[in-house]
Order: structure tokens, then sequence, then C-alpha cells
């Protein structure tokens, strides 16, 4: 817990606020997400208004016992909040940011401001490597870098810490100003520019002009000499430490680079004399942030010697969690490469998303550099875990073991090392079970990862449920006041997961989801979902499993009614939820107008049903040229649904908008929307806004083999593919078994190696195909892309004039997927 604690008096004087103040409780928590709450009776809430407005959760953060907001007006119902404060303010972010400015100001060391395009939390988590061995130090969790991030990481900061490094992520003008107030650096780090979010700027020099406002109260600046060469402005900072590859007038002058035993050798001058670094990695990216790291020690004044032996010993930095299908039957969350009080909060604030499995299983290494005594870190620890609900807690590491009488856990195991843990796995008996894996690097958790993965083909489909997150956030910023949302999870959420997917969804708010048989329903209720789910194709035969897992029909004809209301009879059922289908025009299903007399006679006083909504479907909102069309089918679902409406003694929800036509038609809103393929980064309606939709989906597998060709010599089956020139061929591991259909076969489909795109050739196999790879240095094992976010589906669909929904729901079974969340 942190020493530092205010009184809700203190509090709203800070942040100027007005007050209904019940008693004078103490705050060391601050909440902004009413679905991740800790320590409520000392946390104060921030109701906070964006793409969903946090007044509406205050009921649902009080009864989780949460008593101190902070909110814009006070509650309709405040008087059955008896016992609550409120904080009364114009707005509530900027109260937010005006309290972590204020805590801010209360310590005076050194911290280091981190802006950039590309770059900032792995030059951050590696300066945290190199640094912590002589500081304490107090940095944002992964990349809490936003208007509310940087606040609640600033918030941690302790009389423990001697040296900060937040790092400051801006999107548009005017972010950068309010971030520098709450971090303000005494040190700054300018890390690559490139293009990321140049749309919320007027050009790239607006842009750094924007970003160089965080370092405006600097004693030093460091940067790249080259990126600022063309900066008309002054660069803020009272000293400035440039470095560079390619000019001698700087601080750092790197003018050697060499690849030896896969490590990248760097020689440079400072002051004058040859220095050199031995770094971990060969990819580009990670070459210039470690030389960003190199010249920030060095300005801060480290021996050159020292600084090569630390960058020497640098460690990726995973900054995403990834889920994965693990052996008897359980679900294994691979966070194995940190372990932090604060990143295991968040780690544990994922895992209790997931409902798949009753158990909840967390495997934990000893912490480092928490700053704090043994005993009173892992106190906290247990504490938190209490909270979490965790099952079972296995603790690796000698200092997590000396206090496992502080684990009020059910079942509670604990090893000196990892190698004891790997030796008694088998007898653990973890099945049906989600295990978070969270550990310091030093204790190779990536070991037992593997040990508890389910081995599967290298082809891998790996789905960014933080994209799909941001995918919903954007439609909902789109929807009218108090409309729901419907989610499309059928054909196992188009090739992207089944429960995975439900559970972000779940967690994030949306009010149904949406299937296409009964079987897929049931198999998200075993997954622990709870929404309410409509069946789009209900079979008769298996009426009594969609009652019994409290699913919900869609009925779409006079047959299938007449089925149900039959089934509900026999089975002595009334008043069970049904959705009624009207065909305005798509002429799939669904009752026609000239039906709708003779439905409204049958739903007239039936005891049996009770229409949950009434819903059509739109057959062109995506183009202009069906514009009219659309009219007219809004026209025909709206006479439909009054003619109906008027039976009813009831109001029922009616809905409509696909996923184009959430945001080409809002007039078709209604009470709900059905949202599909956007959720996963495709609407083709949308052009302005694209770049606000990110694709969720990347499918890659590797090389088998590589062979020497020559011309003329024929290659696959029926002989079908040659190269006209000698050249290479690899062989990678895909074929149409796994989706990748023969159509892509003999130079028509093409996949992406080391940023090249390479023709397939020959026909594609069921295991596997093969590219022409002659102008490209591949070896076995390397990667190859079929598409992800640069080389989009959309191009990939449109080599065998398809559709992404083609290409995405034809993905195999036996393709592994990775679920990836930050």
């Amino acid at each position: 817990m942190l020493s530092h604690q205010y009184s809700i008096t203190q509090i709203q004087q800070i942040i100027g606020a007005s007050a209904t103040i019940t008693h004078d409780s103490m705050v060391n928590n601050l909440l902004t997400d009413s679905r991740k709450i800790n320590n409520p009776f000392t946390s104060l809430f921030f109701a906070l208004s964006g793409r969903r407005d946090g007044h509406e959760f205050i009921g649902d953060v009080y009864q989780a016992g949460v008593r101190n907001f902070v909110v814009f007006k006070l509650p309709v119902k405040v008087d059955l909040l008896r016992d609550a404060n409120f904080l009364v303010v114009d707005d509530v972010l900027k109260a937010l940011q005006k309290l972590a400015i204020h805590h801010r100001e209360k310590f005076d060391i050194d911290v280091i401001g981190i802006t950039g395009s590309n770059g900032k939390t792995i030059v951050k988590e590696w300066l945290y490597q190199l640094l912590c061995a002589d500081k304490k130090i107090i940095r944002n969790p992964k990349s809490y870098n936003s208007q509310i991030g940087v606040p609640l990481s600033v918030w941690q900061m302790d009389d423990q810490h001697n040296l900060g490094i937040f790092e400051a992520g801006i999107s548009t003008t005017g972010e950068m100003e309010r971030l520098e107030r709450m971090i303000k650096p005494t040190i700054g780090i300018l890390t690559h520019m490139g293009s990321a979010h140049d749309e919320g700027f007027s050009g790239p020099e607006k842009k750094l002009e924007e970003k160089l406002k965080l370092f405006t109260h600097c004693s030093m600046v460091i940067y790249q000499y080259d990126a600022l060469l063309k900066y008309k402005a002054r660069v803020p900072g009272k000293t400035k430490f440039t470095w560079s590859r390619k000019f001698r007038e700087v601080d750092l002058y790197v003018f050697n680079e060499t690849i030896i035993s896969n490590k990248y050798y760097l020689r440079g001058v400072f002051k004058g004399k040859e220095i050199e670094c031995l770094v971990p990695f060969i990819d580009e990216a990670s070459i210039e942030n470690a030389i960003v790291c190199w010249a920030t020690m060095l300005a801060l004044g480290y021996d050159s010697q020292v600084a090569d032996d630390r960058l020497e010993r640098l460690v990726p930095v995973s900054m995403r969690m990834e889920l994965k299908q693990g052996i008897n039957n359980c679900s294994i969350i691979d966070d194995s490469y940190n372990s932090d009080f604060q990143s295991l909060e968040i780690a544990l604030n994922f895992l209790n998303q997931q409902n798949q499995h009753q158990t909840r299983t967390l495997i934990l290494s000893d912490i480092f550099q928490s700053g704090l005594e043994q005993a009173v870190l892992y106190q906290q620890v247990a504490d938190l875990l209490s909270q979490k609900n965790i099952d079972k807690v296995i603790g690796v590491g000698k200092a997590i073991s000396a206090q496992q009488q502080l684990f009020n856990i059910p079942l509670k195991y604990f090893y000196a090392d990892t190698d004891s843990l790997l030796m008694a796995l088998a007898d653990l008996t973890l099945e049906d079970e989600t295990i978070l894996i969270k550990g310091s690097r030093s204790f190779e958790f990536e070991r037992i990862s593997r040990a508890l993965v389910q081995k599967a083909h290298e082809t891998i489909m790996e789905i960014n449920l933080n994209a799909l997150q941001n995918n919903l956030n954007f439609y909902k910023s789109k929807l009218g006041p108090d409309v729901k949302i419907m989610a499309m999870v059928k054909a196992f959420s188009y090739g992207s997961g089944s429960f995975e997917v439900a559970n972000l969804l779940q967690f994030n708010g949306v009010d149904y989801l949406a299937v296409a048989y009964i079987d897929e329903g049931i198999a998200l209720r075993n997954a622990g979902i709870t929404l309410p789910i409509m069946v789009l194709n209900p079979e008769a035969s298996a009426f009594d499993k969609l009652v019994e897992f409290t699913l919900q029909p869609e009925i779409y004809s006079f047959t299938l009614f007449d089925e149900f209301v039959k089934f509900a009879q026999l089975k002595n059922i009334f008043n069970y939820p049904i959705h009624i289908k009207i065909d305005s025009g798509m002429h799939r299903l669904g009752f026609e107008d000239f039906e709708i007399e003779t439905l409204c006679d049958l739903l007239e006083q039936n005891q049996y049903v009770h229409i949950q909504s009434i819903f059509s479907h739109l057959a062109g909102s995506d183009a202009e040229m069906h514009d009219e069309f659309t009219l007219k089918q809004i026209m025909v679902f709206e006479k439909a649904y009054h003619q109906i409406e008027k039976v009813l003694n009831y109001k029922v929800m009616r809905h409509m908008a696909n996923t184009s036509a959430i945001t080409r038609w809002p007039v078709a809103q209604f009470d709900m929307v059905r949202l599909g393929i956007g959720l996963y980064g495709i609407d083709s309606a949308i052009k302005n806004e694209a770049n606000q939709l990110q694709p969720v989906a990347t499918l890659k597998t590797s090389v088998s083999q590589v062979k020497k060709i020559k011309a003329g010599e024929t290659i696959g089956y029926n002989r079908n593919g040659s190269l006209l020139a000698d050249g290479k061929i690899a062989t990678v591991r895909i074929g149409y078994a796994d989706g990748y259909l023969r159509a892509f076969g003999n130079g028509v489909g093409k996949m992406l190696i080391k940023g090249v795109l390479v023709p397939t050739v020959g026909n594609v196999s069921m295991d596997m195909c093969m590219l022409d790879v002659s102008a490209v240095e591949v070896k076995e094992g390397d990667e190859v892309v079929v598409f992800n976010e640069e080389y989009k589906i959309e191009e990939v669909a449109k080599q065998i004039n398809t559709i992404p929904y083609e290409i995405l729901t034809n993905v195999s079974q036996r393709v592994k997927r990775v679920y990836f969340y930050e």
C-alpha cells in the first residue's frame, strides 16, 4: 500500500470540489473502472465520461464497498447511498489529473519523461532493467501513458522511490501540456518518431512540436540528432544530449555496427574516446531502442563499461499477455516475463474476465525490486489474491516460500525454484482451470508455459483482444442514447474464438450475444457466459437444450412458431423469450409483409411466448447505390413492427442495423444494433474513420524447408508450378486443410516474409504450399505472414475475389489461436 494517504476533505480542497461528506474517510487507491475494484473501503471512484458514462456504474461500485466518489452530478437516488461521500466537480478527468499534479509535487526526485511515436514502453522497461540495481524506481505499469493512465501511474509514487520513469502518449494537440504537469520530468527522452497517430495532427512538424512539450521544464533532453535536424523551433531542455549513426557532431556517435553470434556489436565515440556495446537483439527497432538506452546511461554519468555490461544482459519485454489452450482442458494466461505488484494486479484483472473454468490458479515467482520489506510485500500480494478470489496459488522462489503463511488461499503450494515446480507438475493435477503464469524473467517461466500449453500445429492465428475492445468502443461511440449492442459471435466468432471473445464482450458490457446454432450457445453457457444469447437458426429437435441453457430463439416462419409453441405447451412453459424476424427485403429468412396480419393473430394473447425483440436485416447498408432500397427496407420493417406492437400489451426491442448501418444509417439504430464483422476491424462502409478500426487477427506460419530450383523444374501436385529462372522456393506449413484455399495457388496468393511479398508456386496442398523466395534471404523456421495489420485481410480476399468474412471463417480449428491482451 502507499505510505501516503489523503483524507476525503483534503482531496476536496485539492481538486476544488463541492461536497456531500458523511464521514472523513482515508483514500489511498484511485478507481476509474467499476469492474476492477481492489481495497474498496480506501478507494476513490472517478466517474469518468467517455464512451460510457461512469455515473451509470456508481450503484455497482457502491455495492462493491466503495464509499468515495468524484462526480460531475449527484446520482438521482443519492438518498439510497446514505454513507457515501460525493465530491462534485465540473470535469471529473481534470479533477483526477489535478490530484496527480498535487501528488507529484510532493516528491523532489529526478523523473525521466519519455515520448515519441514508437519504442516508448520498450525504452521505459529497459531503462528500468538497467537502472534498478541503483535506484528505487516508479514507472507506468505496461503502457499506461494516456490522459487516464498517467495520473493513475503518478499516484503510485511514494517515499521509497528516488527515480521516476514515465512514458507519455498523445493522439492529438492539447494533450501533452496536461501530461507534462503530472509527470513534471527533469530529464526527457525522445524515442523514434514515426507515423503513429499522424491523423491527430496537421502534419509531422506539428506532432513533433506537441511531443516536445513534455520537455518544457527538463534540465536535460536526450534525442537522436537526425530526428530534429529539420525542426525549426527551439528544442526544450537546459542541456541536450544527442546521438547519431550518421553525424559526428553529437555526444554519442555510433560509427560501426556488426552482428556477432546473433548479437549486435556497436562501436561509438563518446567524449573523444571509442567505446563499445553488445546488445542481445538484431532487429532494427530493438537496436534503435538500445542506442537510446545506451545514450541515456552515458548522459546520466554511468561508466561506459558498466553500460556495456548491463546492456548485454537486457531481456525482451513482453507487453502482452497471451491466452492459450492448455493441457487437461486448461486455459493458460502467459505473462511469464515480468513480475511486479502493479502488473500483477493488471494480470489478475484479466484472469477474472475468464469464466470458462471455475478454478482460477496463479503461478507466481518472487517479486524483485519492490522496495518493500518481504513481509510487507507478500502481505499485500496475499491480500490482493484474496480480493481477486484466487482458488489456488503456486509460489516459486525462496522469498515467496518464506512468506507462505500469509496466503489465506484454499490451495497453496510453494517451491524453491522453477526446476522443483516442473518436477512436481504431474502431481499438482492441474485440470479444467484458468492458470495465470506470472514470473520474473530470471525464473524462466517460459519453461512452465511450454509444459502446460497444448502442443499444436505451428500455423497460428493471433487475436488481439485490445484491438477488438477498441473496435467495440468505436462503435459504442457512434450509438444514440440508450441504444444496446448485440454482438455476433456465430461461426466461432468469425473464426476468432468462442469463449475467449465472448468473455471480453461480456466484461465490456455488451447487452446480447448472437450465435447461429444451439450448440454454439451451449458452448458459451458451459464457458460461464451469462449474457442473453439469441440463436439465429434454432432446430426444433433441440428445443429442450435451448430451454435448458436459457437460449432465446429467432422465430422466422409459421412452421417454426407452431413447433415452438407446441413444445412450450407440452413442457408447460410460459412467456418464453423469442425474437421475431421480419423479411423486409433481404428474402432470406423472416415473415413477409403479407404474413404479418396472420402473425399478429397468433401472437395476440399468446401465453407461451414473450416477444423479446422484433428485427430485420439490411441487404446493402454499406453501399450508396443501395440507399433507396435500404430506405424501403426500413419503412417495411417499421410498418410490421407497429402492426405487431398494437396486439401486444408491452414494449419490445427493435433492431435492424448491422455493422455498416451503425455508422451509415443512424436512423436504423432503433433500440439495439447488431455488431458483427466491425468487431474484427473490417467495415466497408467506413472511409474517413477507417484508421480508428484495428485489425484483430494475424495469421502466420513458418518455413519448413528451402530448396534451390532450376528454371523449368516443376513444383507440387500436377506439376503446375515452375520458376522462369533459377531460384529458390520455401515450403510453408499451411494448406487448404488450414483454410488457405486451393484458389490461392499458382501465383494468385502472396505471403509476407521479412517484409517482402512473395507469390505462391504450384498448387496449394492439404497441409502446405510453396512460395517463390528467390529474391529474399530465407531459412528454415522463418516467420511467414498470411495476413496482419500491414498486409490486410482485405487484400488477401481480393486475390481470390471473395470477402474477408470467408477468409476468417475458413481458418481451420486445427490452427492454434493465441489471444493477446495488454
